[in-house]
């Protein structure tokens, strides 16, 4: 295991103080895997996300979980990638002979309009999904060509290690995570065909799953399945009690305009209700458990200081995935963009939300970060 540059390059742009000095003193700690450490994707703010590739580095950087979003194929087969719409920008489907079976086949940027494409991974069997190269997600909106749409990578990532990069099949990823030693945090994609599809429904789906782990032996206690559908987590609690009790409820509440993570009325449940119902586990972004106080200091907000009141285990997400901070984080900082203005505030942000919010494991991009903190503070 290694940390590599980045924690000491964020504990660099950490401003004085004692987090700065606590982090400092343990330059010298030997890594150790923990659970508090969840690889998003893999280590997928170099790698190409959902590849073998991605999930040994994010192993090597000490993530005690992994991850496996799970989508299905045509043939009705359960893989490895973030959305079952994304293949056209995680994978080089367009410019192979597979272009011609997308949902919404390329379309050139022209007259003021960006380049298009869709491609399912509901649009191919298992056997085509296979031949497929994965790459860093991303397209170029302004291409006229499938080759040049292939580029468009974030310039604060890279495409230096996607060379030789594998897809993995969702038992594959199950194989592959136990041979490195860590769990398993599968989720559940919502389907973008509707469903049932040709036959396969959504609790087929639930419960497919949940099989893949039982074929492959994994004892329920090393896997927290995941989804933003409550009904998939109570399927899980009422059909699979064994890894019920840890699925956790992803949050999506604020697809809400309405919701505001500080005002309990505006919840579509509380965190007792959750609980009553046998959700153990929720996953809200990190944006909703914090807030800035009077101060302009970083705090637990209502929605934390809930959960807690009810007994509820919190994980968050993500960790790493705004890029540079300097311009206040974006999305996942925006209840504290004015607190956030150097890299040095992901540090920061992650010892609010283990400190005071008390989180039980983070979502990053990169989990050296997060693997370096907690096990400096015997996380």
């Amino acid at each position: 295991m290694s940390y590599g540059e980045r924690p000491a390059y964020l504990i660099d742009r950490l401003e004085d103080g004692e987090l700065k000095d606590t982090l400092l003193a343990c330059q010298w700690q030997t890594p150790e895997r923990t659970r508090f450490s969840i690889g998003h994707r893999g280590a997928s703010l170099m790698f190409p996300e959902h590849t073998v590739q991605a999930n040994r580095a994010a192993a090597r950087q000490g993530a005690g979980i992994l991850e496996c979003d799970v989508t299905f194929t045509k043939d009705q087969e359960l893989v490895c990638r973030h959305a079952q719409n994304d293949l056209h920008t995680t994978t080089n489907i367009l410019t192979t002979d597979l272009a011609g079976k997308c949902s919404t086949p390329f379309s050139p940027a022209q007259g003021g309009e960006d380049a298009v494409a869709e491609c399912l991974t509901s649009d191919i069997t298992l056997a085509e999904f296979q031949t497929l190269t994965p790459k860093m997600d991303s397209s170029d909106p302004t291409a006229t060509t499938p080759e040049a749409y292939q580029g468009g990578v974030a310039p604060w990532r890279t495409t230096l290690y996607a060379d030789g990069a594998e897809l993995m099949t969702h038992a594959e990823s199950i194989a592959l995570f136990d041979s490195l030693g860590a769990d398993f945090t599968p989720e559940l994609k919502t389907p973008e065909v509707e469903m049932p599809f040709e036959g396969y429904s959504r609790e087929d789906y639930a419960q497919a799953l949940i099989d893949e782990y039982r074929a492959a032996g994994i004892d329920p206690s090393r896997v927290w399945a995941q989804s933003f559908d409550l009904d998939d987590v109570l399927y899980w609690i009422e059909n699979e009690p064994g890894f019920g009790k840890q699925a956790v409820y992803l949050m999506d509440e604020y697809a809400d305009p309405r919701y505001d993570p500080n005002d309990p009325g505006t919840w579509p449940h509380s965190m007792e209700e959750l609980k009553t119902m046998g959700v153990n586990y929720i996953a809200p972004p990190m944006w909703m458990l914090v807030t800035l106080d009077d101060a302009g200091e970083m705090v637990p907000n209502a929605l934390a200081m809930a959960a807690q009141e009810a007994g509820m285990s919190v994980i968050t997400w993500t960790l790493e995935r705004s890029g540079p901070l300097a311009n206040g984080g974006g999305w996942y900082f925006r209840t504290v963009a004015d607190a956030i203005d150097s890299d040095g505030d992901y540090y920061e942000l992650l010892h609010v939300l283990a400190q005071d919010v008390g989180v039980v494991g983070v979502f990053s991009d990169w989990p050296a970060t997060v693997t370096y903190y907690a096990n400096c503070m015997g996380l």
